[in-house]
């Protein structure tokens, strides 16, 4: 079988995502195109020219089974431009979506990439989400979205979106539960890995801190992760804080994949303060090394790890004090020896989820 497998917008998660679909599958013959994921504005609205009239065009114009296309893919456009590819069943899978982001107060509020979400939803065949939370919030906001218009709005398009959607995450790697668990110090120590940016919350980090730090506990912090050329300030203010309390762990992005897994596989906890996380693969590597989560109530979390942990507010302080706690229970119950295991997430690792990619995917392609 013949697949194509487009990634509109190829950053991190989203290569990890590929590389593992097309390693599971090996038997399929699999061609893959990306795009650069950088000028997100540009890249989501130019991405069907970049592919329909650039030097893949040929490629796009050979006979497939099956396209397995991202969201950010401007599917609607691209088969518009390429009719050769019209015809050709299609799988869209949903790392996020743009109607969950947090907006500043004085973000410029273009409905444009929300309204490629609707169009590429209702162009694919068959629409995958990486959490049930991320396929809640995209329909709720296209509705909301589409009851703003004046006039001429089709009816029933959400219900035709969720008609065609399922819950399918982001597997884990298997190699991540082949190390047996190492030993963990008797002191405390924490992992912070997300991408250094607002919506992960780093000011909530900070003021959970200046509190934490204030108990005189001792502990250690790693804070770890994707990095950019522009950082929130926070950041700086957190690391004077963690060196000024002997606490100060690894700092910045890991380049050794190896040590990353070590650094984990020797942490406690791993902290979520995130303010939207579609799925939060950070967390769920981390708790797959054996980190106990402490993540919020809400979001993704719950359909990995049930209820309970602590629930975040919108005001920053209610945020602050929940994660504190959260960090005095953590750190006085690896102080007593009575940390609990962390949550098995084996059920998300590719050997287990390998098989429902394969029961979605290739009925789709036999239509």
């Amino acid at each position: 079988m013949k697949v194509l497998l487009l990634s509109a917008y190829d950053a991190d998660s989203h290569k990890r995502w590929r590389r593992g679909l097309v390693a599971a599958i090996p038997e399929w013959q699999w061609t893959v195109l990306t795009l650069p994921p950088r000028y997100f504005s540009w890249r989501v609205r130019g991405n069907s020219l970049s592919w329909g009239r650039g030097e893949t065009a040929d490629t796009l114009r050979q006979p497939w089974d099956l396209i397995v296309a991202t969201s950010m893919t401007d599917l609607a456009a691209l088969r518009g431009l390429v009719p050769e590819i019209a015809a050709v069943p299609t799988a869209v899978y949903f790392h996020e979506n743009q109607f969950d982001y947090p907006r500043t107060a004085d973000a410029f509020q273009s409905v444009e990439p929300q309204l490629l979400n609707i169009y590429t939803a209702l162009a694919g065949d068959l629409l995958l989400f990486n959490s049930d939370y991320n396929r809640r919030t995209l329909l709720s906001g296209a509705a909301e979205l589409l009851r703003r218009f004046p006039d001429c709005v089709p009816p029933d398009l959400c219900a035709e979106i969720a008609r065609k959607s399922r819950v399918l995450p982001v597997p884990l790697e298997d190699a991540l539960f082949e190390n047996p668990p190492q030993p963990r110090g008797a002191r405390p120590t924490l992992v912070w890995n997300h991408r250094w940016e607002h919506d992960k919350g780093p000011d909530i980090l900070l003021r959970a801190l200046q509190q934490f730090c204030r108990l005189e506990l001792s502990f250690t912090l790693h804070v770890v992760g994707q990095q950019f050329r522009r950082q929130p300030a926070e950041f700086a203010r957190i690391r004077t804080l963690l060196a000024e309390a002997g606490a100060l762990g690894a700092w910045g992005y890991q380049d050794c994949a190896a040590d990353y897994r070590q650094l984990l596989g020797g942490s406690h906890a791993v902290l979520s303060t995130a303010r939207h996380d579609f799925q939060g693969l950070a967390v769920l590597e981390a708790v797959a090394a054996g980190c106990r989560p402490l993540v919020p109530d809400s979001l993704a979390y719950p359909e990995w790890f049930g209820a309970g942990g602590y629930r975040f507010a919108q005001d920053i302080e209610d945020c602050a004090d929940n994660l504190c706690a959260a960090m005095r229970n953590c750190a006085e119950q690896v102080m007593g020896g009575t940390l609990p295991c962390a949550p098995d997430v084996s059920r998300l690792r590719w050997s287990v989820l390998a098989g429902e990619y394969r029961a979605l995917l290739e009925p789709l392609a036999q239509r």
